[in-house]
């Protein structure tokens, strides 16, 4: 496979390993602007407009700005940056997080914006030789920065709209309708999706089907809008579905037949990890993925660090159980709140188990705990290790309300049991686990763990990021086919994945469809018939779904229902706030599911404008007053 190679100029730049597709960086001499007017400085640059591309998995804005203060997840037991979940005064427009992505995704727009003014100018010697190769690149780049507004607009609302080079110093930004960036968004990515090719020879450059996965998601997104004004049309809904079923028709992309596949690489057949991940990373379900490299050097600003930040402690005072390299470093900032673990029919929908680590093998063999004379089942266990290196030595259960399971069932069971719920022996109350733990013992999210670092301390992480896969296009379809009223088409989506969903004839199952959902063991039917979806699930109020009172009708059930599907399937992929914000369902989901998130507000569906920014900017060649600072402040900051 080609590798797609760049250099660090002035700019981060991007390159890809030719067995790898990550991104690699090389720190050469400074340069200035004149090297952009040659075809290697233009070739260095469309490249290096791919780094910011990263910046959402690099550090905990990466959970904080798009996963926490939502329904999916509520804080763990460390309360680092918690204020973006429970939304408490010091969410406000002085906190780093917000001028970071800010700072990082105006650099990314810069660099698209040179690179366009750039390249049809710009000698062809080797590359850029054809009208044909000079629109493919533009179309790269244009790609990005709508993808990079986008990112932006969602966050911000109104913000700055440059769509020329800031080369010298700048200093006056006025902010621009909604409406007028998603103009340009549309532009960008109607431009990208014409003139860029089905498939690239260099792994993670943009691609057309790319761009109209993020097309379909932003005409969604403008044309979703009821009460807020983001410039909508009334052939939004149609132009979503029909660039997603472009997507969806295309032969380039597939969803894998294995829902688990696209994150437990350990369970794929053969004992090559790294092979493994590779294979995974390159899944055809893949359509968009920011690219990390493994060679710690080359990975680029912080690396992939999402793999810390969704797992539990399972090291800390854990018999039998060490930190390693394969179990992850836990920051334990996010757990599932109750929503996202019971959205799920956790017997015969796969996506929760599949998306979950809730086992952990004894890996020290020092401190395994010994049978004694108060806790043996029988004399001639006193004594003797209770399991052995790779027994289980941790099992977190998700049960419910309704659980049976009792506090001496867990005292006398020979590994460590953490149970959502159980009963006290002495008078059959039940007991909340998870708080009864500390709020440190819950499902990992194992969509982000990390095997291939090199260290348990280690926090730049490897992985790629996925930003667009098929199966969110499928969603893409549903919602835009259920808007316009057309339920049965909405329904032949989401049963696509479904089916991938379901256990297939002769799968086996996880231990937990018989020790906790009430399967049989050693059932090797197929579920798909249990989670066929039928209007039924929308067109009544169907208590397993948890509408919100306000869902009153049909179509606002629907709306409900793709959000609830939604979560099933794109668990912590980084969509949910937003998603939230596009349905304009943040404040009312926010305090129905997250008992941390009740001091949110209406004005909490926007980001503060960043304070480095007003204090930098200039106004009629003075800078901002106080009052004209906060004119440009969002409300309520």
């Amino acid at each position: 496979m080609k590798k797609l190679t760049a250099l660090l100029l002035t700019f981060t730049a991007l390159v890809g390993s030719s067995c790898k597709d990550y991104l690699e960086e090389e720190l050469v001499s400074t340069l200035t602007y004149q090297y952009y007017d040659t075809e290697q400085g233009v070739e260095d640059l469309v490249k290096a407009a791919y780094e910011t591309t990263r910046y959402k998995f690099g550090y905990e804005h990466g959970y904080a700005m798009f996963n926490f203060g939502d329904d999916e997840f509520v804080q763990g037991d460390q309360l680092n940056h918690n204020y973006y979940n429970n939304y408490d005064n010091r969410l406000n427009a002085l906190d780093g997080f917000f001028s970071d992505v800010w700072g990082a995704y105006y650099d990314g727009i810069n660099r698209c914006n040179i690179a366009i003014q750039r390249i049809p100018t710009v000698p062809g010697v080797r590359t850029l030789t054809t009208p044909a190769a000079r629109a493919a690149r533009l179309a790269e780049v244009r790609f990005l920065r709508g993808y990079y507004y986008f990112l932006l607009v969602q966050q911000f609302g109104p913000i700055p709209l440059i769509t020329e080079p800031s080369e010298g110093v700048r200093l006056e930004f006025d902010r621009s309708p909604v409406a007028d960036i998603y103009k340009r968004i549309v532009s960008d990515l109607r431009f990208a999706a014409d003139n860029l090719p089905a498939t690239q020879s260099e792994f993670g450059r943009a691609t057309k089907g790319a761009a109209q996965h993020i097309l379909a998601d932003a005409y969604l997104t403008r044309g979703s809008a009821v009460t807020d004004q983001r410039g909508q049309l009334p052939t939004d809904i149609d132009s979503a579905a029909y660039y997603a079923d472009q997507v969806i028709g295309s032969s380039v992309y597939a969803l894998e037949p294995d829902y688990g596949t696209l994150w437990d690489f350990t369970n794929i057949a053969t004992s090559n990890v790294a092979n493994n991940l590779a294979a995974a990373q390159r899944s055809k379900e893949i359509i968009f993925s920011a690219q990390f490299n493994a060679n710690l050097n080359l990975a680029g600003r912080l690396g992939n660090q999402m793999h810390m930040y969704f797992l539990m402690a399972y090291d800390t005072s854990e018999p039998g159980m060490v930190r390693d390299i394969v179990n992850g470093r836990p920051f334990r900032r996010l757990r599932p709140s109750d929503y996202a673990m019971d959205i799920y029919d956790r017997k015969n929908d796969s996506r929760f188990y599949k998306s979950m680590k809730l086992a952990y093998k004894a890996n020290n063999a020092a401190s395994i705990p010994r049978w004694t004379a108060t806790d043996a089942p029988n004399a001639g266990l006193v004594g003797r290790a209770k399991y052995t290196l790779g027994d289980t030595a941790i099992l977190v259960v998700v049960n419910s309300k309704e659980t049976t399971l009792k506090d001496t069932d867990l005292a006398k069971n020979r590994y460590r049991l953490y149970a959502r719920y159980y009963r006290r022996a002495s008078d059959n109350s039940l007991v909340d686990g998870v708080a009864a733990a500390g709020g440190g013992k819950f499902p990992t999210l194992l969509k982000y763990i990390d095997p291939n670092r090199l260290s348990v301390a280690q926090q730049q992480g490897t992985r790629d990021g996925i930003i667009a896969r098929l199966g969110e296009t499928y969603l893409i379809a549903a919602e835009a086919y259920g808007r316009k009223g057309d339920y049965a088409k909405a329904l032949t989506y989401i049963n696509k994945l479904r089916e991938r969903a379901a256990y297939k004839q002769g799968e086996t199952k996880v231990p937990q469809y018989w020790m906790v959902e009430g399967g049989q063991r050693g059932d090797v039917s197929s579920t798909l018939p249990a989670i066929t979806v039928t209007d039924a699930k929308f067109t009544t109020n169907d208590p397993a779904e948890q509408y919100p009172p306000s869902a009153t009708t049909t179509p606002q059930r629907f709306i409900h229902f793709i959000l609830n599907e939604r979560t099933r399937e794109l668990l912590g992929e980084l969509h949910r706030w937003e998603d939230l914000v596009r349905t304009e369902t943040l404040i009312e989901r926010a305090k129905l599911f997250n008992p941390q998130a009740q001091n949110i507000q209406p004005y909490h569906k926007l980001r503060p404008i960043p304070q480095t920014h007003l204090e930098r900017i200039f106004k009629n060649g003075a800078p901002l007053t106080t009052s004209e600072r906060q004119a440009e402040q969002n409300p309520g900051y």
